[in-house]
C-alpha cells in the first residue's frame, strides 16, 4: 500500500495543482514563524535559494515528525530581487512600492519543495523563474493594485501571474507550475518513480 501523503500548505493553488494531477492527498498547515527563519537565514548570508529550501524542509518537518508513516510535502516561495528578498505586502501602499522596485528590471521567484519520510528528507528541489517586468506607469500600478487587492495581498511581490498581473510582463522564463508555487512534475516524477503514484 503506498504512503498516503500530505501537503504541509495551506495554499489553495498548491492543492488544486495536487488535486488536478490525481493525487491522493490531505493537508495539514505547518506552523512555522517564517519571517524569524528569514530574518535569521538572512543574517547568516544564506542565499535566496537556501532560504526557500529551509523553509520547505522546516515545514515538512513539522507536520513529519508528527507523522512518521507518510511522505509529507513542505512548500516555500521566494522572491528575489537580487539579494533581497520581497515577503507578502502588508498594505496597498506596499504592494504598490514593491512593484515600483521590481518594474523595468527582472527577479527571481524560486519555488523550493522538500518532501519528508521515513523521519528525514528524501527529496528536494528548488525551480527556478526569472521574470521581466514592463516599465509600467505610476498610475497603472496604483491601479492594478486598488482593483486587485484582495486577491494579491498574500502574494509576494504583489501580483498573480495568473490574474491581470500578466500585463505587468513582457517575459517569463521557466516553469509555470513554478511561478504557482509548487515544482509540480519534478515532485510528479518523484513520486511515479517511488512508487508512490502509479506509473
Amino acid at each position: 500500500m503506498a504512503e498516503p501523503i500530505i501537503l504541509a500548505s495551506g495554499s489553495a493553488i498548491r492543492a488544486t495543482l495536487l488535486r488536478n494531477a490525481g493525487v491522493d492527498f490531505t493537508t495539514q498547515v505547518a506552523r512555522v514563524d517564517e519571517d524569524a527563519m528569514k530574518l535569521a537565514l538572512q543574517a547568516e548570508s544564506a542565499s535566496p535559494r537556501d532560504i526557500a529550501d529551509a523553509l520547505a524542509e522546516m515545514k515538512a518537518l513539522r507536520v513529519g515528525s508528527k507523522a512518521p508513516e507518510a511522505l509529507v510535502i513542505g512548500c516555500d516561495q521566494i522572491l528575489a530581487r537580487d539579494k533581497d528578498i520581497l515577503s507578502k505586502p502588508a498594505s496597498e501602499q506596499e504592494a504598490i512600492a514593491q512593484l515600483t522596485s521590481l518594474r523595468g528590471r527582472p527577479h527571481q521567484l524560486l519555488s523550493a519543495a522538500v518532501i519528508y519520510g521515513e523521519g528525514k528528507p528524501l527529496w528536494r528541489h528548488v525551480g527556478v523563474v526569472r521574470l521581466h517586468m514592463r516599465d509600467a506607469s505610476d498610475g497603472y500600478l496604483a491601479d492594478y493594485v486598488a482593483r486587485n487587492w484582495d486577491d494579491i495581498r498574500h502574494c509576494v511581490g504583489g501580483y498573480q501571474l495568473e490574474g491581470e498581473g500578466a500585463r505587468l510582463f513582457h517575459r517569463v522564463e521557466g516553469d509555470y507550475f513554478n511561478v504557482l508555487g509548487l515544482p509540480l512534475l519534478e515532485l510528479l516524477s518523484y513520486l511515479t518513480l517511488r512508487g508512490t503514484l502509479p506509473g
